[in-house]
């Protein structure tokens, strides 16, 4: 079951960029809204593609510059999968992911209501400040595709 995604108003996104020392730009919010508008994780090329549709003069750099805000105000989390592309996650509720080895796509999933956290047991001396629990196998695309 999905949970409601939390909605970020433009002056809730100009406030959290205002608190960690960047100015709002029409850039910034441009790229977030791409972000918003398809939660499939995209890598930087990704947005940059999409944020040119509705912003031509956008540079590359630019969407990396955002992208780099974005995370550092907590509205946009990286999500690493490995030697693959950065991917960027505007979900910022608690979440695991699904990579699909055939696709590249990454998923969210998650949390059970009531399992323990975290899953896995921390050695002593440990003091663990969030966690992701990383599936990997096909999505349900790719996982037709190679029956057939």
């Amino acid at each position: 079951m999905k949970k409601a995604a939390v909605e970020i108003s433009e002056t809730e996104l100009n406030q959290r960029l205002a608190r960690t020392g960047l100015r709002p730009t029409p850039q910034r919010q441009h790229v977030y809204e791409v972000l918003r508008e398809k939660k499939n994780h995209p890598t930087a090329e990704e947005v940059f593609i999409r944020a040119k549709k509705g912003m031509p003069e956008i540079s590359m750099a630019t969407v990396y510059n955002c992208l780099d805000a974005l995370v550092s105000c907590g509205l946009v989390r990286q999500v690493d999968q490995g030697r693959a592309a950065t991917r960027y996650c505007s979900n910022m509720q608690a979440h695991h992911h699904f990579y699909c080895d055939e696709c590249g796509g990454a998923y969210d999933i998650d949390l059970l209501p009531n399992a323990p956290k975290p899953y896995v047991p921390i050695p002593r001396g440990f003091q663990p400040a969030r966690y992701e629990i990383t599936i990997r196998g096909l999505c349900p695309d790719c996982a037709n595709a190679r029956r057939k």
